[in-house]
């Protein structure tokens, strides 16, 4: 994944509805992509939000986050027999180690629908076999490539894109992203388990009152820093692989941080809210920690969105100013990128 500066003659197939002038400028998006998403000097950030506030509606964004929401929810409970399963064969005794895990979860996952996912975890551990570690298995990872299949989808509407893979290679394509993407959460949950054992073990073994609160901050601090950067390379991945185009890869995007940022921020306000203004078992009686958890997801599957819009309609709006600078006699930014992939 080279992140030089590169121009490519191969566009993609973009929406026949377009308009002329907003073609030009995807294709100019997809001839000469950014090489920095932070470098916009020439680019008035008014055009840049007027971009990303028009393409929030215009490109679905809203009703996609809620068709996410469902198919997150639809893979959550099939990934959990899986989880299940696999511990209660490995370690019957395994409780602490999958109550921790959980434990993690809920400090994003509301309150209020933690416990009927808590009571579905501890219903479906309780028989464990090689058979429900297989159905499981697959189970997870189709329910969840179909969201993956979901995020492509709208990633390809985001960017004007039309969709030139067949099915079975768009589900090949989701299923292998799947995997992916769970290897990566596994890797984030992982260093966070990882930093309570390595804090258990330095609370235990060290004496010196100094070092013990030191060395536990400071283990703590690395397994969170971790699952930031496992975080950071989930959006990087998904931004990269889900559209139909040939994208440059990017460690770090504005969208990424907007989108992770926001998550943060919206999980806890939605904590908060429900904390002190909980009506949905009011609303929907026995239905409401569903309802609750679907919300969650929706929130989830929207700032994920929201990022991807961002860093999208930055591109178009250096590729908009690039060309009426290039008409003008001027060189933008693309201009430059091609320039200088041609020195």
């Amino acid at each position: 994944m080279d992140s030089a500066e590169h121009t490519s003659d191969a566009v993609p197939n973009l929406n026949r509805a377009l308009p002329r002038h907003e073609r030009r400028i995807w294709e100019t998006v997809f001839r000469t992509p950014l090489k920095s998403f932070w470098d916009l000097k020439d680019i008035p950030y008014h055009r840049v939000l007027k971009r990303v506030w028009r393409g929030l509606f215009e490109d679905r964004v809203f009703g996609w986050a809620a068709e996410l929401g469902f198919y997150f929810l639809f893979a959550l409970f099939p990934t959990l027999i899986c989880a299940s399963s696999i511990l209660g064969l490995v370690a019957r005794s395994a409780n602490q180690f999958y109550g921790e895990l959980l434990g993690h979860l809920a400090l994003v996952i509301p309150t209020s629908a933690m416990g009927a996912v808590l009571k579905t975890f501890n219903e479906t551990t309780a028989a464990s076999t090689s058979g429900k570690v297989t159905f499981g298995l697959v189970a997870a990872i189709w329910s969840a490539s179909v969201g993956v299949s979901a995020i492509q989808e709208t990633l390809n509407a985001v960017y004007k894109l039309e969709s030139r893979r067949s099915y079975l290679v768009a589900r090949l394509q989701a299923i292998g992203l799947t995997i992916l993407l769970i290897v990566m959460v596994s890797l984030g949950l992982g260093s966070m388990l990882a930093g309570d054992y390595f804090a258990h073990l330095i609370g235990s073994r060290v004496h010196d009152t100094i070092l013990q609160v030191a060395g536990i901050a400071s283990v703590r601090l690395v397994s969170w820093v971790l699952a930031g950067v496992v975080l950071a390379l989930t959006f990087a991945v998904l931004y990269y692989w889900a559209p139909d185009c040939d994208m440059r890869w990017h460690w770090i995007t504005p969208g990424a941080v907007i989108g992770i940022v926001g998550w943060m921020l919206a999980s806890l306000g939605f904590r908060l809210y429900l904390h002190y203004f909980n009506t949905y078992s009011v609303t929907y009686g026995s239905l409401g920690a569903v309802v609750i958890l679907l919300m969650w997801f929706y929130i989830t599957g929207l700032m994920l969105l929201i990022g991807a819009e961002v860093n999208s309609k930055i591109e178009a709006a250096a590729a908009e100013r690039s060309l009426e600078l290039h008409d003008s006699g001027s060189t933008g930014v693309h201009a430059q990128a091609v320039s200088a992939s041609r020195r």
